[in-house]
């Protein structure tokens, strides 16, 4: 099996250093990019595993780099900031990143959400599933595509994707928080639970579903979210 890739993108050259010692003895090839402009080049050239990517980049901002990576790519991405708003996190899960650390940070966390990440998506598409038929909308595992009404494609993150699938599957089943992480994120998963919050916004806005009268998802207060329709055959 060959060593997994993995791009890291920032404008110091400390932090560049200290994540390629820690990436490097866990077995993973890491390469370097100092700005935003070289980072995507790195993406579209080298074909990385996963992209570490710094929001404050010269040239290029993060979320630029980011939405122009998920034009073409669906490259697992985590992004490093020094600024903690909420606003930040949404536009970040919003363009497209799977997830989200704020510096200062511990190198040693984040080479194990690098290591989860890349697990996570390793076992992403298993084979043969069987397609979850609702009134309005159809979900196929296998191919991982989303369909609402008649025939309108509805365009998922892969995370985006994973969360839909994970409710889905038990219509009606009410979820918290940490079990979505659990199902989605995997159980090593170190962030703010509040990850869960964003990425169920950015679903309900792809599937055109109400939060204050949801079709799909709903909302358990203080607990959590369940899906709301019924399968149909």
């Amino acid at each position: 099996m060959s060593t997994q890739r993995i791009l890291v993108v920032d404008d110091e050259p400390k932090i560049r250093m200290t994540l390629r010692g820690y990436l490097e003895a866990d077995g993973f090839d890491v390469l370097e990019a100092p700005d935003g402009p070289a980072g995507l080049s790195g993406v579209i050239r080298e074909q990385p595993d996963l992209v570490v990517l710094d929001v404050m980049l010269p040239g290029l901002d993060g979320f630029d780099v980011l939405r122009r990576i998920r034009a073409t790519s669906q490259v697992p991405v985590i992004l490093l900031t020094a600024r903690d708003e909420e606003v930040d996190r949404v536009i970040g899960f919003t363009a497209g990143s799977d997830d989200y650390v704020t510096k200062p940070f511990s190198a040693r966390e984040l080479a194990l959400r690098v290591r989860a990440i890349l697990r996570r998506a390793e076992g992403a598409q298993p084979p043969e599933e069987r397609t979850l038929r609702f009134d309005g909308l159809v979900i196929d595992p296998d191919s991982r595509t989303v369909t609402a009404g008649a025939d309108r494609t509805v365009e998922l993150s892969a995370l985006d994707f994973d969360l839909l699938v994970a409710m889905a599957r038990t219509p009606g089943r009410v979820f918290t928080r940490r079990g979505l992480i659990e199902h989605v994120w995997g159980r090593d998963f170190f962030g703010d639970e509040r990850v869960v919050d964003v990425h169920i916004r950015t679903l309900r806005r792809a599937l055109g579903d109400d939060a204050n009268a949801p079709r799909f998802v709903g909302t358990v207060r203080a607990i959590g979210y369940r899906f709301l329709a019924r399968p149909t055959i």
